[in-house]
């Protein structure tokens, strides 16, 4: 593996990564070694998975698993976001995680921290039980907000949706009391198999998704693949995997055949709920067309087949490069409602790898150039007239919400695990109040003024956020 390490093309380095986990798996395999899936030691007590890296293809097989530390990777790559979904604590960026911690021992994960403590002493194991404690009531209080109308103190009213990774998640979302699914991550249906899913496999995960929902929005994007969503079963196009690549909208355009299988699926199960669809990763107004032409060409097939469709399916897209953002005017005046994807976002316009752990602290959602595209594009959606909403994690951080409701954002979409601690947030502002203070913070040009804004603003400490971390024998 040093070989393709040294690589210096991207695309060919990736590769090593890929040949590497293949390797593992079939030695693996050939030693009789225990798979994936098993989430308990040999006496059934419950594990924190440690691993220099996991693909998230790979942690959806994981049952049981209660943590996971990895050596490599940042709190914004897709495995941490997926481990989150799955309402697990995870470390990412952990030096030398596999030679420092052994089998057998204990240990305690703060996944809100970002720590590790390796054979902790009975103090600070009951310190970090009391604030399990803690977590749990806060919990206990926040989902009595569950059923309360999301309405700032001014009246303004505010849509919060939820993302999901798996079918299975709609209920959650609804649990939390979500208005609706912003974002179905539909790539995940696509991972850790041989073959890509069928039209009748698709169609019956969107149905059930629809029908949980029961008549509220679903918002299903297209197959979002590249960078570290790897599909072991698709027919490897040059680059689909780099983060640069043909990855996303490039992709499924580029593969008209699969886009058809998934949108017929889609459009189908469009009879069973409130569909909307939403395209990723778009950077020119001709990916728009080219999609509108697929779309209407599979809803040609069904009628031929005598398939009922929904008659009018929203169709949006997600802004999540600076080239979109720049021209989210001309998106608008395309598209049914606009998506802000801000891992993305801030991924391309600081040019950093968010699943790189090294460079993991420039990475940082607060940047006035991130901010000044976020609110360009709520902007000129309002200008259009049209549904816009941030469904990237920067909506599940309850201490940013005021600042995303002051530049006009109305919709929010986050994991169902964090939407109560923002609604809660929501309904204590007065976006008035809010507005001109968040304007000023829009001129500055350091983070440092930006982070004394957010001070102004109230916002209570990261602390304060309800914790999914344990003590358990790892």
């Amino acid at each position: 593996m040093a070989q393709f390490r040294a690589i210096e093309d991207p695309y060919l380095k990736e590769r090593g990564r890929d040949v590497e986990q293949v390797a593992d798996r079939l030695l693996k395999a050939l030693s009789g070694a225990s798979q994936l899936g098993v989430g308990r030691n040999g006496g059934g007590e419950p594990l924190i998975y440690v691993a220099q890296d996991l693909q998230p293809a790979d942690m959806l097989q994981l049952r049981g698993v209660l943590g996971f530390v990895f050596e490599q990777g940042g709190i914004h790559s897709h495995t941490a976001i997926l481990a989150r979904s799955l309402r697990v604590a995870a470390v990412t960026g952990v030096d030398d995680a596999t030679g420092r911690i052994r089998d057998g021992d204990f240990l305690i994960l703060d996944g809100d921290a970002g720590k590790v403590i390796v054979r902790p002493d009975e103090a600070l194991l009951e310190q970090y039980r009391e604030r399990q404690r803690q977590a749990a009531e806060r919990e206990r209080l926040l989902a009595q907000l569950a059923d309360v109308d999301c309405v700032t103190q001014d009246g303004c009213r505010v849509t919060m949706l939820a993302n999901i990774e798996r079918p299975e998640e709609a209920e959650d979302a609804v649990r939390a009391g979500a208005e609706g699914i912003g974002l179905f991550r539909s790539e995940f249906l696509f991972l850790n198999r041989c073959q890509l899913p069928d039209e009748e496999e698709q169609y019956r995960a969107y149905r059930q998704v629809l029908e949980t929902l029961q008549g509220r929005p679903v918002t299903i994007r297209t197959i979002d693949v590249g960078a570290d969503k790897i599909l072991p079963a698709q027919a490897l196009i040059p680059g689909a995997t780099s983060a640069l690549g043909r990855r996303a909208i490039r992709y499924s355009l580029a593969e008209p055949e699969m886009f058809l299988v998934q949108l017929r699926a889609l459009l189908r199960a469009s009879v069973h709920g409130n569909l909307q669809i939403l395209l990723p990763m778009l950077t020119q107004p001709h990916e728009v067309d080219e999609a509108m032409l697929l779309l209407a060409q599979a809803r040609q097939e069904l009628a031929s087949r005598g398939e009922p469709v929904a008659e009018h399916i929203p169709v949006g897209g997600m802004i999540e490069v600076p080239a979109a953002a720049l021209s989210a005017g001309i998106f608008a005046s395309k598209l049914d409602f606009l998506a802000i994807g801000t891992n993305d976002l801030v991924q391309y316009t600081l040019a950093i790898d968010r699943t790189d752990q090294r460079i993991a602290h420039l990475y940082d959602e607060l940047h006035p150039a991130v901010l000044r595209l976020i609110a360009l594009t709520i902007r000129a959606a309002r200008k259009a007239s049209k549904p816009v909403c941030v469904c990237g994690e920067m909506a599940g951080e309850h201490r940013v919400a005021p600042l995303l409701l002051g530049m006009g954002l109305r919709s929010f979409s986050m994991l169902p695990s964090r939407l109560l601690r923002v609604k809660s947030e929501v309904l204590k502002v007065d976006t008035r109040q809010l507005t001109p203070l968040v304007r000023r913070m829009l001129v500055q040009d350091d983070l440092g003024s930006i982070r004394r804004g957010l001070a102004c603003l109230g916002i209570e400490d990261a602390s304060a956020m309800p914790s999914f971390s344990g003590a358990v024998n790892a």
